[in-house]
């Protein structure tokens, strides 16, 4: 639906008392309209175009990879030193470490 020569003539008054009022807020209504164009743009031609990734997204994905990291070395250090936990406690191969500590564990006074 067009707008009347009257409708388009008060939006140009109205822009005009903007400029003179307020310039940062026309500028930055500018560079909003920019990246909105830009990113409109993007979505509409270039779909198979490589997009670098935002500092946010490595960040997170740095910190996953650390904390995965972690969990597994912690694993294999207790999978690792199970069976010598055991040795420590005077097991006898074969026989679970759990069940060692619990006959080695003096009783209690009845």
């Amino acid at each position: 639906m067009a707008w009347s020569q009257d409708e388009e003539r008060m939006l140009a008054q109205i822009e005009q008392h903007l400029v003179e009022d307020d310039p940062r807020l026309v500028a930055r209504l500018e560079s909003f309209n920019e990246r909105a164009r830009r990113s409109e743009s993007r979505s509409q031609g270039q779909s198979g175009t490589w997009r670098r990734p935002r500092r946010s997204t490595v960040i997170i994905l740095v910190s996953w990879l650390l904390i995965a990291t972690l969990v597994a070395t912690l694993l294999i250090m207790v999978l690792h030193n199970e069976p010598a936990a055991g040795v420590a406690l005077g097991a006898v191969p074969g026989e679970p470490a759990a069940e060692l500590a619990a006959e080695t564990a003096p009783a209690a006074a009845p």
